[in-house]
């Protein structure tokens, strides 16, 4: 009896073991699923689709050049009433004679504007022509040892242009040059009245050079090289003013003013160590002019 018994025992273990191996595989079977490894990691390729064999190289990334719509009729915006004015200056040295602090320009100012304050900045770098202008707008610059923020990233009521006339670009034949001299306008512009909309734009023309004494003391000269360069020098001065006038943009003339009747400089404006900068008195009138003209034509109100 209990030889059968055991008998029995061993056959139902065999059965279980048997039973649970067969529960194993066929959960195996059931989670992988078929095991057919063309079936699972490389599916049929539609033969309807081009087979691509490599990438293609990706685009290089080009930064976007910012264009800002051209400025064809200049309209000078009104400047609000208030306590204190900021006005920039950009030029080459006719513009830095100004002084840093443009003492004569306050003192002017003061007697039209007794209770205002006023910012005045002077962003005139000595032997530089129109074309670096582009650089002091977009970029802190660096000038004899003192850091200038980048113009288009400062608060101004008023920006002053001078015209560069005493730095032309001679390298250039005289319309090649005076071409390039009207783009860099054009783009200056279009740059500070799409920027700063509510700043008015004003030219100034400066002193009229001498066709005699051009650069005498400082630069030594032929007769009648002295006359091609002041007279190159006038041609980028009166391209200005033309530019201006053609833009409706607000000008300045001092070019005009110092001239006599028969269109020769008028040596007195002029300064006697090199016949190319103002003199003291050049400065002191051009201030005059700039604090007359802020005034008379209502740009700065009290």
């Amino acid at each position: 009896m209990k030889r059968e018994i055991k008998i029995w025992i061993f056959i139902m273990g065999f059965i279980l073991v048997g039973a649970l191996l067969f529960a194993i595989l066929s959960n195996q079977r059931t989670t992988n699923g078929p095991i057919s490894i063309s079936k699972t990691i490389l599916p049929a390729i539609p033969t309807s689709f081009p087979i691509i064999t490599a990438s293609p190289t990706p685009a290089i990334a080009v930064l976007p050049i910012k264009i800002f719509p051209p400025v064809v009729h200049y309209a000078p915006p009104t400047i609000p009433t208030k306590s204190s004015y900021t006005i920039i200056f950009v030029g080459d040295s006719m513009t830095e004679s100004l002084g840093q602090n443009f003492d004569n320009l306050r003192t002017d100012l003061k007697k039209y504007y007794p209770n205002k304050m006023f910012g005045l900045f002077n962003y005139g770098f000595g032997s530089t022509n129109i074309l670096s202008v582009e650089d002091r707008l977009n970029h802190d610059t660096n000038y004899q040892g003192a850091n200038y923020p980048a113009i288009l990233g400062r608060y101004f009521d008023v920006i002053i242009i001078e015209s560069f006339g005493n730095n032309p670009l001679s390298q250039f034949a005289l319309d090649v040059g005076l071409a390039k001299q009207t783009t860099a306008l054009e783009y200056m512009i279009a740059e500070l009245a799409n920027t700063h909309p509510n700043s008015l734009i004003v030219f100034i023309a400066t002193v009229a050079p001498s066709q005699a004494l051009y650069g005498k003391g400082a630069v030594d000269l032929s007769t009648l090289v002295r006359i091609q360069w002041a007279n190159e020098r006038r041609a980028y001065i009166e391209n200005h003013i033309n530019f201006a006038k053609s833009h409706n943009i607000p000008l300045i003339n001092v070019y005009a003013k110092t001239m006599d009747k028969n269109g020769l400089a008028i040596i007195k404006y002029l300064d006697p160590n090199n016949y190319i900068h103002p003199s003291a008195t050049g400065v002191s009138f051009i201030s005059q002019m700039i604090a007359d003209f802020l005034y008379q034509n209502h740009i700065l109100m009290n």
